[in-house]
């Protein structure tokens, strides 16, 4: 397949670069893995400009060999790095973070999916750093909601669990997942941990329609999540997922009027270049204005 040429909506500022090597020196020094930098993030230089970064725990492998995405995959068992978290408290306070985003690779090799090893990191930059509000974007844990108990009752500010894309391409952009599955975890956090902002993102670009987007949209929001993020797939490589279109900015700015105004969210970031945790410490004023 001819690949598509990326349009002008598309272009990426040059970073500043001094400010970047500070960032990856002190991620290599502790010995930190991000998804900025493993999962090829468009974004990597504005973020790492701005002296944030999403930190991938319990990585670099994953279990999973998802197609539309970077990250190396390792089937081996491996053992969980009890320092890890203790880095990471260090590299919170070293760059001053507001608002931290942690985040992991699938650990299917593991009882609990990883769920200690994030409470752990958030135990660490409580400890450290109190002031720090904490994002956690988490797999699955195979529906273990046992674990996911784990996970909530150390009260990340904020949960995100990715729905991906539209439950049609689910054989084909993301095989061990499983769409329902993934909504019954997001409505269980609201449900159980009310004082915790539920958050999801998907990548548009796929092959999906806009009725298709607007109908898992519904979805989300029927199963209590309250932020969602919207943004274009960009393919990292000829191994991965070949991108089918290019989004456009009105249609993105649809989708949020669409989340916003019509199904009610409390936030919809959606413009090409979103992912995930891009602009995540936005939720603070979120937070303030909407209490819990």
């Amino acid at each position: 397949m001819t690949s598509l040429q990326k349009p002008d909506w598309l272009r990426v500022k040059a970073p500043q670069r001094e400010r970047i090597g500070e960032v990856a020196d002190l991620l290599l020094d502790l010995k930190l893995n991000t998804v900025c930098q493993e999962a090829s993030c468009p974004n990597i230089g504005e973020c790492f400009a701005g002296g944030t970064a999403t930190f991938l725990i319990m990585g670099p492998g994953c279990t999973r060999a998802c197609p539309y995405c970077d990250i190396d995959f390792d089937r081996s068992v491996r053992q969980l790095d009890p320092t890890e978290p203790l880095r990471l408290g260090e590299a919170v306070t070293r760059l001053g973070l507001r608002h931290v985003v942690i985040t992991s690779v699938n650990r299917d090799d593991l009882v609990d999916g990883g769920a200690s090893q994030f409470v752990s990191c958030i135990q660490q930059v409580r400890e450290r750093s109190p002031q720090t509000t904490i994002e956690l974007l988490i797999p699955d844990l195979c529906g273990n909601w046992d674990a996911l108990a784990t996970v909530m009752d150390a009260a990340p500010d904020v949960l995100n669990h990715n729905i991906e894309t539209v439950p049609r391409l689910y054989r084909r952009a993301r095989p061990q997942g499983n769409y329902s599955r993934s909504l019954e975890l997001l409505q269980r956090v609201r449900k159980s941990w009310p004082r915790s902002y539920s958050k999801s993102g998907l990548m548009v670009g796929l092959g999906e329609t806009n009725d298709e987007v607007q109908k898992t949209l519904s979805d989300l929001r029927s199963h209590d999540v309250d932020i969602v993020t919207i943004g274009q797939y960009l393919s990292p490589g000829p191994k991965h997922l070949a991108v089918d279109r290019f989004v456009t900015p009105d249609e993105f700015a649809m989708y949020r009027h669409h989340g916003e105004k019509e199904l009610g969210f409390l936030q919809v970031v959606s413009t090409p270049l979103t992912r995930s945790s891009y602009h995540a410490g936005e939720v603070q004023r979120l937070m303030a204005t909407h209490p819990r």
